[in-house]
């Protein structure tokens, strides 16, 4: 079964570029991105991880640790990061897990549990169900599940955005709106009672709606 959002991401121990991990170690009381590749070599996922290793940066001052993961052993991604730095101008700076036995790719529910055989003699469409983002929270609880089709590059600004807007409402009793960005107002969440939310902000707070309580961005306050 695939996984989605609130259920417990597996832990698993896997060979990386970067060497072996287990992934719960490795992520520690960090957040985490988890995000999938058909195979090593392919067109679109190259400009992907790329474009992921040049604002990685942003990732790190949010506390969010990045790995990919192909079903490719870790030597071919290693082969294939030599590309993406020559094509897209940014080294790969974080792991690409080797996932040539597909035990995570079946755990997360992205292959078929009958899959198995030499990883290579599957082709990229064989494979077109890895094409998946997973944000993990800190307390190894999905927070994101993104699935793209292989024509389609991600966006990886929008994975930072909705991992600025999970970190504030995880500290905040708050929503955020359509086309939210950071410093945007926000929305009280239905779960907050007028009377703790006057407590909260006794200034008050636009209410077009009774069930929509806008406010400041509170930690721009």
């Amino acid at each position: 079964m695939s996984l989605t959002i609130g259920d417990t991401a597996p832990d698993f121990h896997a060979e990386t570029t970067d060497g072996p991990l287990d992934f719960y170690d490795w992520a520690g009381d960090s957040w985490a991105v988890l995000f999938s590749h058909p195979r090593a070599f392919t067109p679109v996922c190259t400009t992907e991880l790329g474009y992921l290793a040049s604002i990685k940066p942003e990732f790190d001052k949010r506390g969010v640790k990045i790995i990919a993961i192909s079903t490719d052993p870790a030597e071919g991604s290693k082969e294939w990061s030599k590309d993406i730095a020559e094509t897209q101008g940014a080294e790969v700076n974080y792991p690409i897990i080797g996932d040539s036995d597909h035990a995570i790719s079946k755990a997360y529910g992205m292959l078929p549990a009958d899959v198995e055989g030499d990883p290579t003699a599957r082709t990229p469409a064989q494979n077109a169900t890895l094409r998946n983002v997973y944000v993990v929270g800190p307390d190894k609880k999905i927070k994101l599940v993104l699935i793209y089709p292989m024509t389609t590059g991600r966006n990886f600004d929008e994975v930072l955005r909705v991992i600025d807007s999970l970190q504030l409402t995880a500290g905040h009793a708050v929503a955020t709106p359509a086309q939210w960005q950071p410093g945007g107002d926000v929305i009280i969440a239905g779960s907050v009672s007028n009377d703790a939310a006057k407590e909260k902000y006794p200034d008050g707070w636009d209410e077009p709606k009774p069930y929509i309580r806008i406010v400041p961005d509170p930690t721009t306050a």
